[in-house]
């Protein structure tokens, strides 16, 4: 009765609108930060390293580099303070957990974009065929 009581709490505070994102994709995550009686909004752009957790207490740890040192901030998805998790680009990875990125610099730190599927030859060499094709047709109505 007791763990219905607080997943049903749970569900009413777990966020409905993120953004899919995986290990290794570069993001931006806006936080809202309070300063005395000010807030603003601080952005914190790196790739996520790690993903640990569910439901309300799901986390991930995101890892930069700025000014020669690596930092690392871990993050709950669905705190109020977070304002906007925005992808910047999709990283192409084989590992759960980055752990090997830390401490590394320049192209040893790297994660390869994930550019999407890739078509067979066939296929783009019949669509260039398809869109010449399409171009000749429309010459020939245009002069006429």
């Amino acid at each position: 009765m007791r763990d219905a009581i607080i997943a049903k709490l749970e569900q009413q505070q777990l966020k409905s609108e993120i953004v899919h994102f995986s290990i290794g994709d570069t993001v931006s995550v806006h936080i809202n930060i309070v300063e005395g009686n000010k807030e603003r909004v601080q952005i914190f752009t790196g790739t996520i390293i790690g993903r640990a957790g569910k439901g309300l207490s799901e986390t991930i740890t995101v890892h930069r580099v700025a000014y020669g040192e690596g930092m690392e901030r871990v993050i709950p998805i669905h705190s109020p303070r977070i304002v906007n998790i925005e992808v910047k680009k999709h990283g192409r990875v084989r590992r759960a957990k980055l752990n090997y990125i830390r401490g590394k610099t320049g192209k040893k730190a790297k994660v390869r974009a994930y550019i999407g599927p890739k078509k067979s030859r066939e296929k783009v060499q019949c669509e260039a065929v398809q869109v010449t094709k399409e171009a000749s047709i429309e010459s020939v109505s245009n002069e006429s």
